[in-house]
């Protein structure tokens, strides 16, 4: 069972005495315990900071294009029952059914080869697993983790950590100071998966809060499966994205920068890829598609294009059951598969600092084989479940 995201509040012990507490003085023991205002949360200071050199930077450098590198996803070694990894884990359960998986327990620091092998397994079928509390996790031991999955990726625009030689762990990084971005981006354009224009878009991705808002404070993440969203279109649609292939720009995100004032570290791409891929350790079909960075569909008329476009983000953006929703706590570790999930920002946090770096590495280039099975074909197969019906024509009487 899943620990509740607010700590029960523990019955108060009252002294033992012959005299008769009145309710003054009840109800005076019982606010030295719990101080609560509604929608109001502690600001914490902003004085002193111990992830100072974690603070960001954007370097004035220039590298050359990417050129594609070998790649072998360590999920393939990983054993089918997740034996190693959960050796020592205290609890785990999954979000959904479709997406989101928390483990405790297990210290991402001490991981061995196999463990690692597994936790691959594990977040190519769940597409995200979450880690509370991983202290000794530190960015070096982050990036250990990362680059035994694959080659480290280096973003070309945004920022990097002020310690040197860092430059392949990105950092999302506001405090009190910074702008608002509420009003700049609709909500759907904020769901993306990470540099997908590149040629090998990153697999397995880690991102570690340094310091956020408390509970209740807001800057909770999202992520939307994309084996699930294949699953809900109809098998005609699935049929006719399969044939497709969607343009994945960089330009935008390089435009961004120069206009701020910012260095553009690599030159921006555009990347052709299969709008829907198939997974190389689940066999699993899935789309890969994101509002943050397709911009058309190649091969059909512009309004056609646009169709596609709108149809895919309202899938992904407004579907509930191929979502899951993560409300920090300081250290936590959220691990996800950039191939097979879109995730989102969520706003509203101000002004509390939100402190985290990210490490990514290359994974395959997206191919598609038409020979492969959908997460709901495999997993209704294996377990008996019922096949979605897919007929919206049909009378319902939608009660909740």
């Amino acid at each position: 069972m899943a620990p509740a995201l607010i700590e029960p509040i523990q019955p108060i012990a009252l002294p033992m005495s012959n005299k008769k507490l009145d309710f003054e003085d009840t109800h005076r023991s019982a606010t030295k315990r719990v101080d609560y205002q509604p929608g109001r949360t502690v600001v914490e200071s902003q004085d002193f900071y111990e992830h100072d050199d974690l603070r960001p930077l954007f370097p004035n450098l220039h590298w050359e294009a990417l050129k594609e590198v070998s790649y072998h996803d360590k999920g393939l070694q990983g054993d089918h029952r997740f034996r190693n990894l959960l050796a020592s884990a205290t609890d785990v359960f999954d979000y959904n059914p479709k997406i989101g998986t928390e483990i405790h327990g297990v210290n991402l620091a001490k991981l061995t080869n196999a463990q690692m092998n597994d936790l691959a397994r594990l977040i190519s079928i769940r597409g995200v697993v979450f880690f509370r509390n991983q202290s000794e996790l530190d960015i070096e031991a982050q990036r250990e983790l990362g680059a035994y999955f694959g080659k480290l990726h280096r973003h070309a625009t945004t920022a990097v950590p002020q310690k040197p030689g860092l430059e392949d762990v990105h950092v999302v990084y506001t405090d009190g100071t910074s702008k608002d971005q509420r009003a700049v981006f609709t909500p759907s354009f904020l769901w993306h998966s990470d540099v997908t224009y590149e040629l090998q878009p990153p697999s397995y991705t880690s991102l570690k809060l340094l310091s956020g808002p408390p509970r209740g404070g807001g800057g909770d993440t999202l992520w939307a499966s994309q084996y699930a969203a294949y699953d809900l279109l109809s098998p005609p649609m699935q049929k006719y994205l399969e044939g497709l292939s969607a343009l994945h720009s960089a330009q935008m995100q390089a435009d961004g920068s120069t206009a701020a004032g910012r260095p553009v570290r690599r030159d921006p791409i555009v990347t052709k890829h299969p709008l829907i891929r198939t997974h190389p350790v689940t066999g699993w079909k899935s789309l890969f598609f994101n509002p943050g960075f397709v911009t058309s569909i190649v091969g059909v008329p512009k309004a056609e294009s646009n169709a596609i476009i709108g149809y895919l983000n309202e899938i992904i953006s407004t579907t509930q059951e191929i979502h899951v929703r993560y409300q920090w706590q300081k250290n936590d570790v959220a691990f996800w598969d950039n191939r097979i999930c879109n995730h989102s920002a969520s706003y509203g946090f101000a002004p509390h600092r939100r402190h985290a770096v990210r490490v990514a590495n290359h994974a395959e280039r997206p191919v598609f084989d038409p020979a492969s099975k959908s997460q709901e074909e495999d997993l209704s197969a294996r377990f008996g479940l019922p096949r979605v019906d897919k007929d919206g024509a049909r009378q319902s009487n939608y009660n909740d």
